[in-house]
């Protein structure tokens, strides 16, 4: 499986887009696809390879209908979805995985009001057209409702990491303790992991240790000054993973 690099690096190729976008809807040999983009046979062949070793398309040969050679058809073979957020204080690059499974084992992450489409897609094997439209009709809806949630909560997490910045600068003493506190708050629900911390600064192990040791403890005093409480509890009790010692 590719990741989010990988993956804008072979997607980045105009002619490699329209290819998936024609095998997305239907399977196609070479020649069809070079026909229908007006690039040379050659090209496709180039690029549905590039495709096919990284997993995104596969092939098989199919007896030709007018009695010649069996011809090489090509479909897409994986479903996922890239994300790119930017902007001040803002930088999340993920590659997402469709969930795979029938129209009931989704139906627990879908909106209620898309049970009516569950239920009929779950009943029958093929849908009129018609019907199929007004379904995708209301699929649209709700990507669109969700899509504008989703970039609102977007918002609202980079208004949080800009009223943070200052409090980071001014507690910080260095470049390097900076992107630590950063590091974290870009995954602030598991641990950090300082080794790859390390490398990419190209600083030492135990240098990064001395200042994740610095920042809880930084954590533990905001902690108990915003809560007007002590940190207590019973041996083993689970706790955010950077108030553990």
């Amino acid at each position: 499986m590719v990741d989010f690099d990988e993956a804008l690096n072979i997607l980045e190729n105009k002619a490699r887009r329209a290819i998936l976008k024609r095998l997305a809807k239907e399977p196609h040999y070479p020649l069809q696809l070079s026909e229908l983009l007006e690039i040379s046979q050659q090209a496709v062949v180039k690029h549905l390879r590039v495709l096919e070793e990284v997993g995104f398309v596969e092939s098989e040969k199919v007896p030709s209908v007018k009695g010649g050679p069996p011809k090489k058809m090509y479909t897409v073979n994986q479903s996922f979805s890239l994300r790119l957020d930017l902007g001040p204080n803002l930088f999340r690059a993920e590659h997402r995985t469709m969930p795979k499974g029938g129209p009931i084992r989704l139906s627990s992450n879908l909106p209620e009001d898309l049970d009516s489409v569950v239920d009929n897609i779950g009943t029958r094997r093929r849908l009129p057209l018609v019907e199929a439209m007004s379904m995708l009709s209301d699929m649209d809806k709700a990507l669109e409702r969700i899509d504008e949630q989703r970039d609102a909560i977007i918002a609202l997490h980079q208004q949080v990491m800009q009223k943070v910045a200052p409090y980071i600068d001014e507690s910080s003493e260095t470049y390097e303790e900076r992107q630590l506190a950063h590091a974290m708050l870009n995954h602030p629900r598991r641990p950090l992991d300082l080794d790859l911390f390390s490398q990419g600064l190209r600083i030492q192990s135990m240098d990064a240790e001395l200042m994740m040791d610095g920042l809880r403890e930084r954590l533990l005093r905001d902690f108990a000054s915003n809560t007007g409480s002590l940190v207590a509890a019973r041996e083993g009790t689970p706790l955010p993973w950077w108030l553990a010692r």
